[in-house]
């Protein structure tokens, strides 16, 4: 059993950034491929980014590319996404999640479709 929660979103002008974190509790954080997902009103929820156990590899939707970084500290078990050139489409419910088996072909991660542990959500508003 693993616990994400999340910290750090809120309301940012567009062209703003924020660094959401995410903190893991319970199994060894490490083994987990972490990621996240955000999902908009009315919209389905999307995967944006994804990083292996130990951060070799990565994983971005085409939409986030360039202006979104993931990045993890294994040894405080938090994984974080630092959001930059925010846009009014980028408001969502930002939430963090763990996958024990990410599939990682040639060094790149694929999208996931789902995950095994969630955390709670945190808002993130981008206003213009």
């Amino acid at each position: 059993q693993v616990q994400l929660e999340e910290s750090g979103g809120g309301l940012v002008q567009v062209g703003g950034s924020l660094r959401l974190s995410c903190a893991a509790s319970g199994r060894a954080f490490s083994t987990y491929g972490m990621g996240w997902f955000r999902q908009a009103p009315g919209k389905e929820r999307e995967f944006v980014t994804g990083i292996s156990r130990a951060g070799g590899s990565t994983y971005y939707a085409d939409s986030v590319k360039g202006r979104f970084t993931i990045s993890r500290d294994n040894a405080k078990g938090t994984v974080y996404l630092q959001m930059n050139s925010l846009k009014p489409e980028d408001t969502a419910v930002y939430y963090c999640a763990a996958k024990s088996f990410p599939v990682i072909t040639a060094g790149t991660m694929a999208p996931w479709r789902s995950a095994d542990y969630w955390g709670q959500g945190t808002q993130v508003t981008v206003s213009s």
